[in-house]
């Protein structure tokens, strides 16, 4: 079963009149991003954290003055599919996005193997795997049996290469993908309203 992300990106107008001080849902997540991507994930939040990395906002819970809208929509899910439905529930602010060093590496090699093929361009990542059988039988794995390989260990088996590897912040969130319209418009009311005035609230599901 595979994990989903949902949430909100909320503002506060510190600026404008004092009843407009609370936080309010500015944009369903769902209309800029709900592409299951693990390794953003784990980056990002601590969940599906296959990669290792050390996550920027995990396990925060409800921000505080969290908007109705968000509240809201957390209790339809409890409501109706049962408290455990969202988890992960957690956030982070536009001024810590800002802060971000994408080219911090993981904390160690990926739980997965990369998996290469050699092509007429050069090797083709195609793919990774936390267990794969032909790799197990290969290095006398047992199956399910877990180990961790260091970082640039690999195995040519076949046509395929199998690498350990360490991967990037900016690998696992790209600059140009799917996570681009979330943060165009956290920036965009981060320009009106201040960085730490802007957030994103996220929970999980499976």
């Amino acid at each position: 079963m595979g994990t989903d992300i949902s949430g909100f990106v909320e503002c506060r107008a510190w600026h404008l009149h004092k009843e407009d001080e609370d936080w309010r849902a500015a944009i369903d997540l769902f209309f800029l991003n709900t592409t299951r991507n693990y390794d953003a994930f784990g980056c990002l939040f601590g969940v599906r954290n296959y990669a290792n990395f050390r996550p920027l906002a995990a396990d925060r819970g409800l921000p505080a003055g969290a908007s109705e809208t968000v509240r809201a929509e957390l209790e339809r899910l409890a409501q109706w599919y049962g408290p455990d439905q969202a988890y992960g529930t957690t956030w982070i602010t536009w001024a810590e996005i800002k802060e971000v060093d994408w080219d911090e590496p993981a904390e160690k090699a990926d739980s997965r193997l990369h998996e290469y093929r050699q092509t007429p361009d050069g090797l083709r990542l195609t793919g990774k795997a936390a267990w794969s059988p032909r790799f197990a039988q290969a290095v006398g794995l047992q199956p399910g049996e877990d180990r961790e390989w260091p970082e640039g260990t690999e195995w040519l088996i076949g046509d395929t290469l199998y690498r350990s590897e360490k991967i990037r912040r900016r690998d696992a969130v790209p600059a140009t993908g799917e996570w681009k319209s979330v943060w165009t418009v956290m920036e965009a009311l981060a320009a009106q309203h201040g960085d730490d005035n802007v957030r994103l609230v996220v929970w999980f599901d499976n």
